[in-house]
């Protein structure tokens, strides 16, 4: 891991936690790299951690992926996992 928090095999990938790493909070992966795109993730309430992978909520692609679906699902499985190495060194806080 990168002295940033980034996870070293995942360079083209930004995580952006909005009202914080909260549960009820918005939480976006974005790809910084052609192709770019935006994943937005909820955490996974029913995952033994409360986060898992992550539940895709929305995906924001440029239109040019159209007809390319199997290439772009490696890409957004990676950035799920991003995801999930991303937000393991710092742990929800707790109710």
């Amino acid at each position: 891991m990168h002295a940033s928090g980034v996870p070293d095999n995942f360079p083209h990938f930004v995580r952006v936690d909005r009202d914080g790493r909260r549960a009820g909070g918005r939480h976006f992966v974005v790809h910084t790299h052609d192709p770019k795109f935006t994943l937005e993730l909820a955490p996974d309430a029913d995952a033994p951690d409360k986060v898992g992978r992550g539940v895709i909520k929305r995906v924001c692609v440029p239109n040019s992926w159209a007809g390319d679906y199997a290439r772009y699902a490696k890409l957004l499985a990676a950035a799920q996992d991003f995801f999930v190495q991303s937000g393991a060194r710092q742990s929800p806080p707790a109710r």
